[in-house]
């Protein structure tokens, strides 16, 4: 029986912990000393590591300081420095050891799923190869994760012994080497095809007790050839076979409606509630804003007569400016469709200029900072528009896609005729922004998105100028003044500091390989 090299109980304490403004992590080094795996139920390892994921990856430092005013979804009323594309150290290598730290519990699942003796214990969790196919699943989308936002990374496999893939093998590789992103989204779109093959259909459900993302082995399958489809539409072009990839995940089965979305449901209360949530309410980080380019997009004023109308989710995603935080956390506000009430906070000012702005912007909404909010893996618009694309713009397909997200978000169906009656034909433009637009808290898709396409062609950047909410020193607009000598959008995350005293001989050669380890380096499959 293998060791666990990094112990369960870590995961745990993660979970439970906040990170402070210092990011300061959990011990990860204690001793286990050999955890009894005959105690370990792959249910609750498989919930606990998808809790861990999306709480670490989506709460206010890893996506509210990072991405999220990145794709100006929000920007800060303090420390907008970030927004300028200065983040932390402390929060990259949290983001960085949290991926891995959830998937070595996934590989665990996988280990317990295999071994003679363990895996008849946890039959009685559900099938075993159900539960192997869920954590080939989950393990794609992790280090989908990884190589969008890094590019070269060290890569685990489940089915491709290939030398180059050293992640998760510390009594063989200490210093595991970084894998090309070529080798990586090549074997994440084999693992995902032979996962799904193999799910047993004919089972009830993945897992008898304790997931709450899947349910259904045939929800499980559709995810999986979903997001197959995303990793193949993102590299097509780049890595060889991804064409093909497209047309059997659509011939396999993808998403069909909202009820297929995979997200994580918080729970209604303050011990475990939403990372947003817990940022603004219980940790009093009210340093997220709607960003004023965002919500002129949603009101139709940015982008011409390709989005003319005023969007309906503008509402929801946004709260009115006379709706005080207490407010929003009780919900006792009201929607309503003066668009006065919503402004949003200039993005990427400095610190000083900020503190002028801030009375008068919008929150986010209750729908965004409630307990039981939902953090999307993916979910069905974008299928539907990855779809479009595919089908060279075609236009059924992308108001399938405005329709869905305008139905996840709880949008009256007069409402969403009238919206969609009006939107201009499907081009890439149109396309490309109303994914943007739906994706909304799922930063990091989005941010792949815009480097993969250029769109939205709304985002305001380094050099260009905006009006302010209120005047500065008598001036009206302002301009946005990047910092890290950047002249664009990031195109990357650098590899954390942490890594070249940990691992230097590998991360210099990955540096080396991808053209340096910068903020500008482009990805395999970034738009010239």
């Amino acid at each position: 029986m293998k060791k666990i090299f990094i112990s369960i109980l870590s995961i745990a304490a993660l979970l439970t912990t906040t990170v402070s403004c210092s990011d300061q992590l959990e011990e990860i080094n204690e001793n286990p000393n050999q955890p009894e795996l005959y105690n370990v139920t792959s249910f609750g390892l498989f919930n606990s590591a998808t809790e861990a994921l999306m709480t670490t990856t989506r709460d206010g430092f890893a996506s509210g300081r990072m991405t999220l005013p990145w794709m100006q979804y929000s920007a800060q009323r303090n420390y907008t420095e970030e927004d300028r594309f200065q983040f932390r150290a402390g929060t990259n290598t949290s983001l960085f050891t949290n991926y891995y730290l959830t998937g070595v519990d996934f590989k665990t699942i996988i280990e317990i799923n295999t071994d003679p003796v363990l895996k008849v214990n946890n039959a009685v969790y559900g099938n075993n190869t159900n539960q192997i196919a869920a954590s080939r699943i989950m393990l794609s989308y992790i280090f989908l994760q990884l190589a969008d936002a890094y590019g070269d990374v060290p890569y685990y496999s489940y089915g491709n012994q290939d030398p180059d893939f050293q992640a998760f093998q510390a009594d063989e590789f200490i210093k595991p080497k970084f894998a090309s992103q070529e080798k990586i989204y090549t074997d994440i779109l084999k693992e995902l095809k032979e996962a799904a093959e193999s799910v047993v259909l004919t089972e009830p459900s993945v897992f008898t007790k304790g997931d709450n993302l899947f349910g259904t082995p045939a929800k499980l399958v559709k995810f999986a050839n979903s997001l197959r489809l995303r990793v193949a539409t993102r590299v097509k072009g780049v890595v060889p076979g991804a064409e093909a990839h497209i047309l059997d995940a659509i011939n396999k089965g993808v998403m069909e409606s909202n009820d297929d979305t995979v997200g994580l449901t918080y729970q209604a209360d303050d011990v475990n509630p939403s990372p947003m949530y817990r940022a603004f309410f219980l940790d009093n980080r009210t340093d997220f804003a709607m960003s004023n380019t965002f919500v002129d997009l949603l009101k139709g004023k940015t982008a011409g007569p390709l989005f003319g109308n005023v969007d309906p989710r503008l509402q929801k995603y946004a709260s009115p400016i006379t709706a005080a935080i207490e407010d929003i956390q009780a919900k006792t506000y009201s929607e309503t469709d003066d668009l006065d009430q919503y402004v949003g906070m200039p993005y990427g000012l400095t610190s000083a200029q900020a503190e002028s702005q801030l009375e008068g912007t919008s929150f986010w909404s209750y729908n965004v900072l409630k307990q039981d909010y939902t953090e999307i893996l993916m979910e069905y618009a974008e299928v539907e528009f990855l779809l479009a694309e595919h089908y060279g713009w075609d236009n059924t397909h992308y108001q399938n896609g405005v329709t869905a997200s305008l139905e996840r978000w709880g949008v009256t169906p007069a409402k969403i005729a009238t919206y969609v009656a009006t939107l201009a034909p499907a081009t890439q433009e149109t396309v490309i922004t109303q994914k943007y637009i739906a994706l909304f808290m799922q930063p990091y898709e989005a941010f792949a998105e815009y480097r993969r396409t250029g769109y939205p062609n709304t985002l305001l950047q380094p050099g260009g100028t905006y009006e302010l909410h209120n005047p500065i020193d008598g001036e009206t607009t302002y301009t946005f003044v990047a910092l890290n000598n950047l002249t664009r959008m990031p195109d990357r995350f650098t590899y954390p500091v942490n890594l070249q005293q940990l691992n230097g001989e590998n991360v210099k050669a990955a540096a080396a390989a991808i053209g340096g380890d910068k903020l500008d380096t482009k990805l395999i499959w970034a738009k010239p």
